[in-house]
């Protein structure tokens, strides 16, 4: 019997400072050893970094006891998946290079325990948003990057994490809007329209939730590390919506209890 896949995203590690931030660290790094056992696939679904950047030469400091686990785990054989997201999507190939997992900039189809999975951080995709489109074309743009890399990188990541840090505190926390508004359900039903998947899997939204698209289809969103600690957990073709709850440091600011198949890990 082939081994679990676990999916984790929007984890914003370096959020909301150093301190705090690495509390969550060392929580994630805690239940990474507890799942080693049967896990064959890692899969980190973007966000995992409230800001990357990569110079030639330079990266963050920081993370790293979340990095040396992950190389610790891929060195055993687990495959790791990175994904990015719209805050670490200047990820480019220093964690391949060191930790030897495998990068991810565009959705990927993926077939584990005969399932076949449609996965994505999610940001950009479906209808609307259209404001974050255009930024994501600016942010992607191979002149503006190289211009960026001009900067020196202690002005350069304070830039960064200011814009990063103002745009989180404008923001709300995100109720979950319908099944029928939820852009990337619209997304799904669209694809669906002319290829098959088992399953969608999402981050990015920071709803924990696993709902039925159609009678073969399912979509699920990961959630997220900042306040509900929630993972996907896919065993023998089923998956499960898990939260863990060890030393919790914050309140909840949304109430799991709204939301299905979640159990505590």
């Amino acid at each position: 019997m082939s081994g679990k896949s676990y999916f984790f995203s929007d984890i914003h590690l370096g959020l909301p400072d150093a301190e705090r931030s690495r509390v969550r660290e060392i929580r994630l790094v805690k239940l990474l050893d507890e799942i080693r056992q049967d896990a064959e696939n890692l899969f980190f679904v973007g966000d995992i970094f409230d800001f990357w950047w990569e110079y030639k030469h330079v990266v963050p400091r920081g993370y790293v006891r979340f990095l040396g686990k992950i190389a610790e785990l891929a060195d055993t054989g687990v495959n790791v998946y990175f994904f990015t997201g719209n805050h670490d999507i200047w990820l480019k190939n220093y964690l391949t290079d060191e930790l030897g997992i495998k990068l991810y900039f565009e959705p990927q189809t993926i077939e584990i325990q005969s399932k076949k999975l449609f996965i994505a951080h999610g940001d950009g995709l479906g209808p609307g948003d259209k404001t974050y489109k255009i930024l994501k074309k600016i942010f992607t743009n191979r002149s503006l990057q190289w211009l960026f890399s001009r900067l020196h990188p202690n002005f350069a990541f304070e830039l960064a994490l200011l814009w990063s840090h103002t745009r989180r505190k404008k923001e709300k926390y995100i109720k979950f809007a319908g099944a029928d508004k939820e852009f990337l359900f619209l997304y799904a039903n669209e694809i669906l329209k002319s290829e098959h998947f088992d399953y969608f899997v999402f981050g990015h939204r920071h709803i924990p939730l696993i709902q039925k698209l159609t009678n073969e289809s399912t979509i699920a969103n990961i959630g997220e590390w900042l306040h509900n600690f929630t993972f996907l957990e896919l065993s023998e073709g089923q998956f499960s919506l898990k939260t863990y709850k060890h030393e919790r440091i914050e309140p909840f600011e949304q109430n799991l209890d709204e939301f299905q198949n979640i159990s505590i890990f």
